[in-house]
């Protein structure tokens, strides 16, 4: 019997009721301007400043060092661009980054080289991982900044954070972190990690679409990011979105609150699941087995198409992912599966399952039980499938 299983949580999420419980008097009875002196607006100005709080207490930040976006991609082109610009007055256009960041990251890098920057891309090694030493020896005098992501988006790989943060405040280099994927299934401390800025995003977490933060350390600055009104302190010009921030803390206070409840639920699932797949022939887990988000699973299967795969599972009712949602109409492979080694081909049969709390064993049985099939019958088509049989006898 077909069901219904949403295993696509990386590429966005449920709103849950609880944040949208929160956001819906201000949709409709608290719909003032914050900005109005009046007591509808001063309520609406109220919430927002709560939020801000809520928000900087879950990363053990300040009020005023919490900056409201309209999602991820946005505070990392508001980080990386700003610490840039600011900085190249300072005679500092060096920027370090790694091979397999966000496209909202990298093509934010290279935006910034057309501009006379330059920009070394640290590589990763098999499981996806950062090595200090590798950002120690890419830092030079001219460094600005070093944007490293805290957990990658399609392989789930954790990054060493508070080590690379570490080594950046003793040799004087600005630390940003994409943490867009990391809120919620890790313990983020911005001041113990040493982080400067942080980028993430509410619709990952249960919060609303449309709506993020950047973390930025107090006394860092640079330039605006809309000029206007006052709003966001002046850096960020524009009538807030209310019902938008108050749903972004509410998901931010409730993914922060219990973050080893979270990840007890997830890692069984997640470990079950990937064991289940393994039993299929030609497959490899992508990403470290240990160092993962706890619902991240990515999975190559060769003599597939990951195109024809996503299709075959859907009509299964399956909703799944072959890489970043960002960039799922795009027929290349996946640069963070090159990035790790994997072949063109081999790119080209990744599955990514992503789970949330709401997925239960029955979700995870479903998938193991209809993925065999879906394989077979697509292999059975497959004459890449046909030659990869031909090359192992």
């Amino acid at each position: 019997m077909k069901r219904f299983v949403y295993a696509d949580n990386a590429a966005t999420t449920k709103i849950s009721e609880p944040v949208l419980q929160a956001m819906l008097p201000y949709l409709r009875e608290e719909y003032g301007n914050a900005s109005s002196i009046y007591a509808l607006g001063r309520r609406a100005g109220q919430a927002i400043k709560d939020a801000r709080e809520t928000v900087a207490k879950a990363f053990n930040a300040q009020p005023d060092e919490i900056f409201f976006t309209s999602g991820g991609s946005e505070a990392d082109n508001w980080a990386i661009k700003g610490v840039a610009h600011a900085m190249a007055q300072k005679g500092k256009k060096h920027l370090i980054t790694t091979v397999f960041e966000h496209h909202a990251v990298l093509h934010t890098c290279q935006a910034l080289e057309k501009e006379g920057f330059e920009v070394t891309y640290l590589p990763v090694d098999p499981m996806g991982l950062v090595h200090v030493d590798q950002v120690a020896q890419a830092i030079r005098p001219d460094t600005a900044l070093v944007s490293i992501m805290y957990a990658n988006n399609e392989i789930g790989t954790i990054q060493p954070i508070s080590q690379i943060g570490a080594l950046c405040r003793e040799m004087g280099v600005l630390f940003h972190t994409d943490a867009v994927q990391a809120v919620g299934n890790v313990d983020i401390d911005v001041k113990e990690q040493n982080i400067d800025l942080l980028s993430m995003s509410a619709h990952k977490i249960h919060g609303p679409k449309g709506t993020g933060v950047l973390y930025c350390r107090r006394g860092l600055r640079f330039p605006n990011l809309i000029d206007g009104g006052g709003q966001e302190r002046g850096r960020r010009a524009g009538t807030e979105n209310v019902a938008g921030i108050v749903g972004l803390a509410k998901a931010v206070e409730l993914a922060c609150s219990d973050v080893a409840r979270h990840t007890a639920h997830l890692v069984p699932l997640r470990d079950q699941l990937i064991a289940g797949i393994l039993q299929i022939p030609r497959t490899r887990l992508n990403g470290d087995p240990i160092q993962r988000l706890a619902g991240n699973a990515n999975l190559s299967i060769e003599g597939v198409e990951g195109e024809s795969l996503l299709l075959m599972l859907d009509l299964a009712g399956v909703c799944a992912s072959s890489g970043s949602a960002c960039t799922s109409g795009s027929l290349d492979p996946s640069h963070v599966l090159l990035a790790i080694g994997l072949t063109h081909e081999v790119a080209h049969g990744s599955l990514r399952l992503s789970l949330s709390d709401e997925t239960t064993q029955e979700d995870v049985d479903y998938i193991l039980q209809v993925l065999p099939g879906i394989v077979e019958r697509l292999r059975a088509m497959s004459p890449l499938w046909e030659k990869i049989c031909q090359e192992a006898n």
